[in-house]
């Protein structure tokens, strides 16, 4: 079972605040002969259609020496788990979890850009000291 990132708790407390249901924590994705884990399942009850929605959610620190090596690294789990949870679980919805500054810092920025144009990623923007979520982008 791999360690939990520096702001897991955090991410955590803000989806439950958010009046979501934590189901996995963390969401084992087994493939073959192997077991991958993403942070967090969720899931939360759509009263209007009295549907679930179901998201899985993979957090990032990005506290690396360099914000473009973790953005490297982010991306290439974030499409992995996505490819996988295609196959396994199709109603879920993965989202990558960053906070604030490295929305700023990263994704404000031309690089974090054209990855959020071209539809490479959702992401789960929270505030830390908060334990809020700020934003979703789809």
């Amino acid at each position: 079972m791999p360690a939990k990132d520096l702001y897991h708790d955090i991410v955590r407390r803000s989806l439950e605040k958010d009046g979501w249901i934590i189901t996995d924590d963390p969401l084992k994705l087994k493939i073959g002969l192997r077991e991958l884990f993403v942070d967090l399942g969720a899931k939360q009850l759509l009263a209007a259609q009295k549907e679930e929605y179901k998201i899985a959610v993979e957090i990032k620190s990005f506290i690396g020496l360099s914000p473009v090596a973790d953005l490297e690294n982010a991306l290439g789990q974030f499409t992995l788990y996505s490819d996988i949870l295609e196959e396994l679980d199709p109603d879920r919805v993965l989202y990558l979890a960053v906070r604030q500054e490295i929305f700023d810092g990263i994704f404000e920025e031309a690089i974090g850009k054209i990855l959020l144009k071209k539809g490479r990623l959702r992401l789960l923007v929270f505030h830390a000291k908060k334990e809020e979520i700020i934003q979703w982008i789809p």
